[in-house]
């Protein structure tokens, strides 16, 4: 069994952003090891070397991690507890307006409002849910409807309850400690963008590697 002394312990998850253009280890990782002294060393370690000032991605193997930690502490037994492939992007952090911020949120607002109220409309027409309702008032009461009764309020009532029980929250309350619909479609969607981001480093040989040229991503010799 190896020494706990030499044994690092590291986890990396599948996507990091980072903000500043010399990544190192310490930004993509989180290590333990007993020998504390190596473990500062290993955080300052370089691994991407972006250029500054425009948004930039690559894929970092952790073998070409396990590697440089190597070169300078050969003897070090490396346990990975996270991602085979991570996914570095860099952006520098520019802070918006709060103006612009309030014009994204109030079309995001006017975009979801109108196409939901489209959509719903559109069903409604589709089936037919006026001249519905009209026959089973007719059927109840034996009068025609006046096209407002109570059908109508306790359909709206209905269908407002309904989209908020499903959507499992109203504004920033959740009615119960289960992830939204909404958030597991959003997860599915990341994880299938990050799976074609890995994927495509690979067949292009863009993964920055075992024998990666150099720091930038550049192809493999």
């Amino acid at each position: 069994m190896p020494s706990e002394s030499r044994t690092l312990y590291i986890k990396g998850d599948r996507d990091v952003e980072v903000t500043r253009p010399d990544v190192t280890l310490g930004d993509l990782l989180s290590m333990e090891c007993t020998d504390k002294r190596k473990l500062a060393r290993i955080r300052t370690i370089k691994i991407v070397k972006f250029q500054k000032g425009r948004r930039q991605r690559c894929v970092v193997s952790v073998l070409r991690i396990i590697s440089l930690i190597h070169e300078q502490f050969p003897d070090l037994v490396i346990q990975n507890l996270g991602e085979s492939d991570m996914i570095v992007t860099y952006e520098d952090q520019k802070t918006a307006p709060a103006a612009w911020h309030i014009i994204k949120t109030a079309f995001g607002a006017a975009v979801t409002f109108f196409g939901a109220a489209f959509s719903i409309m559109a069903f409604n027409n589709d089936v037919d849910v006026t001249k519905l309702f009209g026959q089973l008032h007719e059927l109840v009461t034996g009068q025609e409807t006046s096209g407002f009764s109570i059908l109508e309020i306790t359909y709206s009532i209905g269908l407002t309850a309904g989209i908020m029980i499903f959507f499992n929250h109203f504004g920033k309350r959740r009615f119960t400690a289960d992830p939204t619909p909404m958030e597991i479609q959003m997860r599915l969607y990341e994880n299938d963008i990050q799976t074609t981001i890995v994927e495509n480093a690979g067949r292009k040989g863009e993964e920055i590697d075992v024998g990666t040229a150099d720091l930038s991503g550049g192809r493999r010799t």
